[in-house]
Parts: C-alpha cells; structure tokens; sequence
C-alpha cells in the first residue's frame, strides 16, 4: 500500500497568554485503503491534527505531503480547490445548512467542486439510497433525527469521491444504536484508493480501525502493532 499523507516533523502552537505547544514533531504516514482511529482525552490535539490535514489549519513548522506532494499552506485558493475535491470532512456536530434540504445540503458540496448541477443531484440521490435516506431527501436538518443528520453528512463527505475522509468524533453526539449504525456506513466508504481518519472517545469503535493511534504528549504512537 503506498502513502497518501506524510508527516514530517509537524509542530503546532497556539500563541495565548503563553506559548502551548499541542503537537511536537510528528512525523507518521497513512496508507491507502486503510481506516485509522486517533484516540487521546480532551486537549490533546486530535481535532487540531485533523485541522490540519483538512488544510483548515497551518502547522507552526514541519511539512505535510498529500501524494508525495508538498502542501504549500501560503497557498490558500489551491489548498481549497483540493480540500473540495480530494478531502470529505464530517463534524461531531454536523454542521448542514439549516436552510437546505437533505438532498441540497449534498449536492451544494458538489456544486463547490465546480460539477454539473443535474449530474450533482443525480449522484447526490443515489448516495442517499446509499445511506438508506432517499426517502427523507426533501426534510431539513431540524427534521432529522441525529443519526439521520451524521448519514447525510456522510453522503455529503463523499460526494466528490475525495481519497481522505476526516472524521472528528463522527458518533460523539449519538446514541449507541444509532452511532453503530453511523460507523457501519462510514467504514463501507473505506477502497483500496482512500483512507479514513476519525477521532474518537469510544474504544469500542476505534477498535475497529485497521489501524490505531493515540496522541500522548504532543505526538502519535500506534496502540495495535
């Protein structure tokens, strides 16, 4: 399997009454077809790496390689253009549009990435089939039921067939039932061309990752060898 995201030598600070130092010189590599949990308690830098690697954030030094490629964070409107078309974020919370149904709330996604609007909304459809949502495709987010919500927010991560699904506590806010059946969906996204990252609390859930990472003291190391 070859690398998709290399690390190297990554340091993040964040500069408030004093300089705290979150991540300190992680250097690690993810490979294709592989689905990954980051574990670690509260504060100890899981979201701020995935802000990282959604190119939301900038590391304070050390470099990050997308497909042997270095990312050029003074670039902002390229970095974009490949979060939108290679990068599908989910939240905790799932941050749709209040104003947009189901169905737009995906296919806007694609619409971002510059694609058709009629082929947009045909895949978007289908991808709500998928998720087993099609019938609730014209309610709003308010209509919706929590894990309803994280189903679509799936569907609207995929959209654009990104190769790096980011994660950030994805069944954080759900019951247990409908958390499995969140991750059940997000882990069918997983190919042989794309790897997945979630951050998680539950063990239960990361012990279901091919691979698992914890942050501890600033930097990764893998628990499951």
């Amino acid at each position: 399997m070859s690398n998709l995201i290399k690390l190297s030598n990554l340091n993040k600070s964040f500069d408030t009454v004093k300089n705290i130092k979150v991540l300190k010189k992680i250097s690690f590599n993810f490979k294709k077809g592989k689905i990954y949990s980051l574990m670690g308690p509260s504060g100890s830098g899981k979201s701020t790496l995935l802000n990282l690697l959604s190119l939301i954030d900038r590391p304070s030094s050390g470099s990050i390689f997308f497909d042997e490629k270095l990312i050029n964070f003074n670039d902002s409107k390229k970095n974009d253009i490949l979060r939108a078309n290679k990068i599908g974020i989910i939240y905790q919370q799932d941050n749709l549009l209040p104003d947009f149904t189901a169905l737009e709330n995906i296919y806007l996604a694609s619409l971002a990435a510059g694609n058709n609007k009629i082929i947009s909304k045909e895949k978007s459809k289908n991808l709500l089939k998928k998720v087993g949502l099609i019938n609730r495709a014209d309610h709003y987010p308010s209509q919706l039921s929590g894990g309803e919500k994280q189903r679509v927010s799936i569907a609207r991560a995929v959209v654009n067939d990104p190769q790096i699904i980011l994660a950030d506590e994805p069944t954080g806010s759900l019951d247990t039932e409908a958390a499995k059946e969140v991750f059940k969906i997000l882990k069918t996204q997983l190919n042989s061309n794309r790897l997945i990252i979630f951050a998680t609390h539950n063990r239960f859930f990361a012990n279901k990752a091919d691979c698992q990472l914890e942050i501890v003291n600033g930097n990764i190391r893998t628990i499951n060898v």
